[in-house]
């Protein structure tokens, strides 16, 4: 049986976003790789996992949060981190004409499919898995396909996410479930190479 070489690729807010959606707050604090590494068939290995995401800058507790996030899957073998950033997008109420500022992620969903594409032509994968249910992702997976035929793209659907547009330009689409979650949550705390201790925001555990 040959071993197929598997690279996940995270769309980390659209991760977040349906897990809060559901309500699923207690599945934070999760071990991407663990996760990953669960939904692989026999006949294929984890290589990587590449997480993209933007840093939050406020409110301060909610960055405080995912920085911890951050930290836990930086001394986790396996895992890279891509960091795309916020901007600030200006709005003007019609009513009353205040002005809203709105941070806008940007970058990160680019940043993604530069490295699905990347890997392809570099044939760092056979199988790719895209966590996501963005539909802006549709033209990556298209062009890979067309590019690369003999290679294998699976969508994996975060909780409340999912996409008919997708699901017709893949190989194959899975859901993540409740199941998968439990079992791939980081201890409450960890510890790094150093001895510094990584711990749980309160308001996961």
């Amino acid at each position: 049986m040959k071993i197929k070489k598997t690279i996940a690729y995270i769309d980390g807010f659209n991760l977040y976003f349906g897990l809060k959606e559901k309500g699923w707050r207690c599945y934070y604090w999760l071990n991407l790789w663990e996760l990953c590494r669960l939904l692989l068939k026999p006949d294929q290995k984890l290589i990587t996992v590449k997480y993209f995401t933007s840093k939050i800058q406020n409110p301060p507790d909610k960055r405080q949060r995912q920085y911890a996030y951050l930290q836990a899957l930086s001394i986790t073998p396996g895992i890279e981190r891509y960091f795309g950033k916020y901007e600030m997008s200006y709005h003007t109420c019609e009513s009353c004409g205040h002005k809203i500022e709105i941070p806008l992620e940007k970058m990160s969903d680019v940043q993604l499919a530069t490295h699905m594409i990347s890997d392809a032509f570099k044939d760092n994968f056979d199988v790719a898995l895209l966590v996501s249910g963005d539909k802006d992702l549709v033209p990556i997976v298209e062009r890979c396909r067309q590019e690369f035929p003999e290679k294998r793209i699976v969508a994996v659907f975060p909780p409340m996410r999912s996409c008919d547009d997708m699901r017709n330009v893949v190989n194959a689409f899975i859901h993540v479930t409740k199941k998968e979650l439990k079992k791939s949550l980081f201890p409450i705390t960890i510890t790094d190479s150093l001895g510094r201790v990584i711990e749980c925001p309160k308001e996961w555990s």
